[in-house]
């Protein structure tokens, strides 16, 4: 069976490649999801990437992604620091979910560095750029196979 995963985006992650390229690269949201296709295809899983800017919105993609997909993939930016809903969300998802930040939030401004939902996910990666996603997708794989 083929795996189903689900990466969801948080806000100003769309504007990957304008914004403070020196803590986030300069690739393009678009670039960074033909990247993740790509090592899908590669894996033989099927993965969906989504951004909201909107907290509600990344809730109902959690609560929506319990009967679609067998994993998530979270990069809450911004909410990672302030959102008890979407800590709740994954905490209901009840599968594997591996927590996702481009920049190492424990590098940075002190408000950064605590995160709501890593104690609800099985993992994180942080600081590695946008290979992070790879990485991830690669992780969340194995956990999916019993392979890590």
């Amino acid at each position: 069976m083929t795996s189903r995963i689900l990466i969801i985006n948080g806000p100003n992650l769309n504007l990957l490649g304008e914004r403070e390229q020196s803590q986030y690269g300069s690739k393009t949201f678009d670039d960074l999801k033909n990247e993740c296709q790509k090592k899908s295809k590669e894996l033989d899983i099927i993965v969906e990437i989504v951004q909201s800017n909107i907290e509600g919105e990344i809730v109902s993609f959690i609560q929506d992604a319990r009967n679609k997909y067998e994993g998530i993939i979270i990069n809450a930016a911004g909410f990672t620091h302030t959102s008890v809903a979407i800590r709740d969300a994954l905490e209901l998802f009840k599968k594997p979910s591996l927590e996702l930040h481009i920049s190492n939030i424990y590098k940075r401004e002190e408000f950064r560095q605590k995160s709501l939902i890593s104690g609800v996910v099985k993992g994180g990666i942080f600081g590695l750029g946008t290979e992070g996603y790879i990485l991830a997708i690669i992780a969340l794989h194995k956990i999916l196979k019993n392979e890590n």
